[in-house]
């Protein structure tokens, strides 16, 4: 099993910065991707941005430029610097983990971005 905990996020105005973190725990694989999907009311979970055991990043077109992803493979942690933020970037964002077909997800942290 795995654990996801999530800190960070909160209210910020538009164009200002947060910073989300998430430590894993448990019965992590060494291969194992991380990254941070997101839900605005009404809407479906999408991609937010992934990253690799080596690094390698994908980006949502949304946040590409604006968001940064990064991981540190000794703590186990998994980080999204988000700058110039939008209305639009509203939602609540949670940490996944995934890893030999299974998927792991943070408790959710509430982003509000007020114009």
């Amino acid at each position: 099993q795995v654990q996801l905990v999530q800190s960070g996020g909160g209210l910020v105005q538009a164009g200002g910065s947060l910073r989300l973190s998430c430590a894993a725990s448990g019965s992590i694989a060494g291969g194992s991707v991380k990254g941070w999907y997101r839900q605005a009311p009404g809407k479906q979970r999408e991609l937010v941005a992934r990253i690799s055991h080596g690094g390698s990043t994908i980006y949502a077109d949304s946040v590409k430029g604006r968001f940064t992803i990064s991981r540190d493979n000794v703590k186990n942690t998994v980080t999204l610097q988000m700058n110039s933020l939008k209305v639009e970037d509203k939602a609540v964002y949670y940490c996944w983990l995934g890893q030999i077909g299974d998927d792991y997800w943070g408790q959710g942290t509430q982003v509000t971005v007020s114009s």
